[in-house]
């Protein structure tokens, strides 16, 4: 294998990290000794490098078919390791296949065969029986968060993913979780198992949790003074059904509470949105379904708010890893309504009540408001594109920029909410890259 373009120490500078974790180190070093390795550590520990970095070693520069299959249960870790690979500039290319996707760009993207293909079981299994990726020279096959991916009910997928690679010779599994079977059709050889989880599944001692109890069932009046209570900090509010995600964003919304939804069932350009504003700052609650529980790479996300109880441990576990990630701490709160009772995975824990004030005051609004423009990466415009027309035709100062996402066929940036509306009067008849554009405040 070619390896004089990167060196550990490259990759570590470009991904901003000084020296890889214990569990990191344990995964490559296994992966070097064995075949199989399976993989378990807790979500926000470090898993996308710890398998990474062992899919690299096996890439040969001088091969020009696609080399490493990822799987993974959602569209969204997907784009997660595909951020992560390219950010190490290694000069090898990847490219991420999902539902929601135009399947023609993707196909686009596969005639020059990247080395490294991540994607969800059913694009990857329908770009395989279309014969637009070519499988022969793929050797290595990592099934991350498999526990996931096969709760979703995608095992027959899987199974035919597995069957379609003759030349595997390395198998990674990564989970958050042990709490689930290997199924055969992997026919893992003596795998090396390494377990970073937390004894007992225990929530690390950063996490603290809460309780506040609502006097009525209807819990929506007890959330609002919650959120009102915890100020303007990063809130992910899980429920249980799409549904009631909608219904619970509207009622907050009603009251005044900046927030954004996210589901399953909801557009890709959505949800893309949803997620963006979330980022940049441009709403500090996100109301969403165990989707987001999985996968979604948001840091200093502060607060987890249980506003329906988890169904499994499982669930409880995934959805708080979304906060006190590495070394940062965080908060998870259940509502419980007089019906309802902690779940007994906890009821051990020191769980401390929260006494919300008799006067609900706002929390502050966001600075920022998300911009939505009609052109991205296959429009070649890029952030310093965008940085370029907001400052010389918006007339923004740098400070005044926030978060620039670019898409595909699309971009959001946040903007200083202040500077908006004349922002959006100024760049109205304006043109990037010599294309006129819409320009919009992201719905």
């Amino acid at each position: 294998m070619q390896k004089e373009n990167y060196s550990l120490g490259n990759i570590l500078t470009n991904l901003k990290i000084d020296s890889l974790n214990e569990m990191q180190q344990a995964s490559v070093d296994a992966n070097r000794q064995k075949a199989d390795v399976i993989l378990l550590s807790a979500t926000g520990s470090g898993k996308t490098l710890a398998f990474l970095l062992p899919v690299l070693e096996k890439l040969d520069a001088a091969n020009k078919d696609t080399q490493a299959l990822i799987v993974v249960p959602s569209r969204e870790l997907a784009l997660q390791i595909e951020k992560v690979f390219k950010q190490m500039g290694t000069g090898f290319k990847i490219t991420a296949c999902y539902g929601g996707h135009l399947r023609e760009t993707e196909e686009n993207n596969l005639i020059q065969p990247p080395a490294v293909i991540v994607g969800t079981p059913g694009r990857l299994g329908d770009h395989i029986r279309r014969e637009n990726i070519t499988t022969a020279a793929i050797t290595t096959l990592v099934l991350d968060e498999f526990d996931k991916t096969l709760e979703l009910g995608f095992q027959e997928e899987v199974s035919f993913i597995t069957d379609s690679l003759p030349a595997i010779n390395k198998r990674i599994l990564t989970s958050a979780t042990e709490s689930v079977d290997i199924p055969d059709f992997l026919a893992l050889q003596d795998p090396e198992k390494l377990n970073f989880l937390p004894e007992e599944g225990t929530p690390a001692a950063r996490l603290e949790i809460k309780q506040v109890l609502a006097p009525e069932n209807d819990k929506v009046e007890t959330l609002f003074r919650l959120i009102c209570y915890l100020g303007n900090r990063s809130t992910i509010v899980f429920c249980n059904h799409r549904e009631a995600v909608e219904r619970t964003s509207k009622m907050l919304s009603e009251k005044s509470i900046i927030n954004t939804f996210y589901h399953g069932a909801m557009e890709q350009q959505e949800r893309d949105a949803a997620l963006c504003k979330f980022r940049n700052g441009s709403v500090n609650v996100l109301v969403t379904t165990d989707l987001a529980a999985r996968g979604l790479d948001i840091p200093n996300i502060r607060y987890i708010v249980h506003f329906h109880l988890p169904h499994t441990e499982d669930s409880w576990t995934h959805r708080n890893g979304r906060t006190a990630r590495m070394e940062a701490s965080g908060t998870a709160i259940v509502i419980l309504s007089p019906e309802e009772k902690l779940m007994p995975y906890i009821a051990n824990e020191a769980v401390i009540t929260i006494e919300l004030p008799e006067t609900a005051v706002l929390p502050e609004k966001p600075k920022w408001t998300t911009l939505f423009i009609a052109a991205g990466k296959k429009d070649k415009v890029n952030k310093i594109d965008i940085v370029g027309f907001l400052g010389n035709r918006g007339k923004l100062k740098k400070e005044d920029i926030g978060l620039i996402e670019v898409k595909d066929f699309f971009s959001f940036v946040a903007v200083v909410k202040s500077k908006v509306g004349h922002v959006l009067e100024l760049i109205k008849n304006e043109k990037i890259k010599n294309k006129k554009v819409k320009i919009d405040i992201a719905r």
